[in-house]
């Protein structure tokens, strides 16, 4: 099957996210730890994280109101085509995209405002979306 015809089944998960920048040489603050979902990198440039929104302490450099799907399975790391097929529904619809991979499967982050265009562009290109642990 080529990547423009592949399908995958997206979870949306609960909790709405923050996008943090830190200065590159920052100590990775406890409250970056904590969660059930939580991303963090550090490059010369910066210490970036990923967290739920609720967690960032006010005065910090972030960037609130993210959502974020699950793809659904594990994926090779030589699997080609998975965040191309995706993020092409997406930018189809214009909804920007913040994504992270892990070693088994990809996450998209969409602000907020923009889940249900993005939900519904995923859907009308032919993925499933289970938004049933989204739900409080």
């Amino acid at each position: 099957m080529s990547e423009s015809n592949r399908q995958f089944e997206l979870t949306v998960l609960k909790g709405s996210f923050a996008i943090v920048r830190l200065a590159p040489d920052s100590p990775l603050p406890l409250w970056a730890t904590e969660g059930d979902f939580v991303s963090i990198t550090r490059t010369s440039d910066e210490l970036s994280v990923v967290c739920p929104a609720d967690r960032v302490p006010n005065g910090t450099v972030a960037e609130t109101g993210w959502r974020v799907l699950k793809v659904n399975g594990v994926f090779a790391l030589s699997e080609v085509g998975v965040l191309a097929t995706l993020s092409a529904s997406l930018a189809g619809a214009e909804v920007s995209l913040f994504v992270i991979s892990t070693f088994e499967t990809d996450y998209l982050l969409v602000n907020e405002k923009q889940l249900d265009d993005a939900i519904a562009a995923l859907r009308a290109t032919g993925h499933r979306i289970d938004q049933s642990s989204a739900l409080p």
